[in-house]
């Protein structure tokens, strides 16, 4: 599986976010073999996961919400040094550049953030989420990310951008992931995974999400 998503990514031209006045952030959508500790949503355990975080309840912004780790950048520091750094912060993961399998658009939030995406291979047990930050972490299967309705797509203000929602998991308990997450899950799924390059740059988020 991971040369699957290597060869998948370096076949994908990434489309970034060049315009000027929005903040920049990263996030680093980690795949991996399933933890022997965590049951992964969706498959058996020998299925490689990918790993979604749950913003801590006393956040300031976005409590509460599905995330992947990262956050913004800081001053002169790259996009992708910026989502290893975040990770170590946020799990307590030791990504390096080396593990990096490629990258995703650079997705526009509502809020005024252009997010680039990176794809990461690494072993996802022993995982030590910061609680300040993270207030769970739950691993996907791949396989459970290609569920039936999923991505289910709702009219939004703006006609051309329909909200884009992701339904994730075992059929019995699914888990609902928004924009920006579920836009970024999306194109992992059908580029790294499926190999088809798929856009989601004109998917919106809800307000609520914002």
């Amino acid at each position: 599986m991971r040369r699957r998503l290597r060869c998948n990514l370096r076949r994908f031209t990434p489309l970034p976010h060049r315009a000027s006045g929005l903040k920049r952030a990263s996030v680093a959508v980690i795949a991996g073999p399933a933890p022997a500790s965590a049951a992964a949503f969706g498959g058996g355990a020998p299925e490689p996961v990918v790993a979604v975080t749950q913003r801590a309840a006393g956040l300031r912004g976005h409590p509460g919400q599905w995330a992947f780790p990262g956050g913004r950048l800081e001053p002169g520091e790259t996009a992708l040094a910026a989502a290893i750094r975040e990770t170590h912060e946020e799990l307590g993961l030791p990504l390096t550049a080396a593990a990096c399998l490629g990258r995703l658009d650079d997705y526009e939030t509502r809020s005024g953030y252009a997010i680039s995406a990176f794809v990461f291979w690494a072993p996802l047990g022993g995982l030590v989420p910061n609680p300040a930050e993270v207030a769970a972490v739950q691993y996907f299967a791949l396989g459970s990310l290609a569920r039936p309705g999923s991505p289910e797509l709702v009219c939004g203000p703006d006609p051309a951008r329909p909200i884009i929602r992701m339904h994730v998991g075992p059929a019995h308990a699914p888990v609902h992931i928004h924009a920006p997450t579920g836009a970024i899950l999306h194109q992992f799924h059908e580029v790294a995974v499926r190999g088809r390059s798929t856009r989601v740059g004109h998917f919106d988020q809800p307000d609520w999400a914002r």
